[in-house]
């Protein structure tokens, strides 16, 4: 019984610290799109009912964000009914990288965590299920994406980054049941793909841990 309302107690903590982070990283976007959108209004028409239009011009872009969010990503490819057992076995995947199917009973750390060499895919398919959103990336990817995105899965609870050099192209975005190819770490699907599916709707196991794994 104190085991279960242990893991009970340790799953909302994840949860809120992800909510904590996302809420800290939706004030810090705000915030500057209010001093953006405040240089603007100053330069045109002074002081004067300025910070009633900042907010007003914020929420509008929240609301557009949210309707963003919302939408599919365009390009993004999708696979459903993606079976979930536990094996301790190599699995034959049908793409590359795998976005879900059979998965080896320990997941990948994916507490931000970035792995410079290859990781077993059946580990970080289970990471999926737990809501990660995984980064791939082959020796053909400019060195400037590939740290932007570095920079990007440390800083995101939820998510991991590793090379896969035999996937179809440079640089690959992978959640459970979703994946998407881009050519730069400036492609703002990118952000939209976080958003949207760390710990998004797709996620099989929402809240489940991304510590206590395999850290390679």
């Amino acid at each position: 019984m104190a085991s279960a309302e242990n893991k009970k107690n340790n799953a909302a903590a994840r949860r809120a610290k992800l909510e904590e982070a996302r809420r800290q990283e939706r004030a810090r976007e705000r915030r500057a799109r209010i001093l953006t959108i405040g240089a603007s209004v100053l330069a045109v028409v002074g002081l004067v009912a300025g910070g009633g239009y900042l907010m007003n011009a914020a929420d509008e872009q929240d609301k557009e964000e949210a309707a963003v969010v919302a939408s599919d990503v365009d390009g993004e490819k999708s696979w459903d009914k993606l079976t979930q057992n536990h094996v301790e076995k190599t699995v034959d995947y049908p793409m590359n990288p795998p976005v879900g199917g059979d998965h080896n009973p320990v997941w990948m750390n994916c507490n931000g965590d970035v792995y410079t060499e290859a990781i077993p895919k059946e580990n970080a398919v289970h990471s999926l299920e737990h809501g990660a959103v995984w980064v791939t990336y082959t020796g053909k990817a400019k060195p400037a994406d590939v740290k932007k995105l570095n920079e990007r899965v440390a800083s995101t609870p939820y998510s991991l980054m590793s090379p896969i050099e035999d996937q179809a192209a440079p640089l690959m975005l992978s959640a459970w049941g979703k994946q998407l190819t881009v050519k730069s770490a400036d492609d703002p699907r990118v952000a939209q793909f976080f958003t949207k599916y760390v710990q998004g709707a797709q996620t099989p196991e929402p809240g489940a841990a991304c510590t206590g794994g395999i850290a390679k």
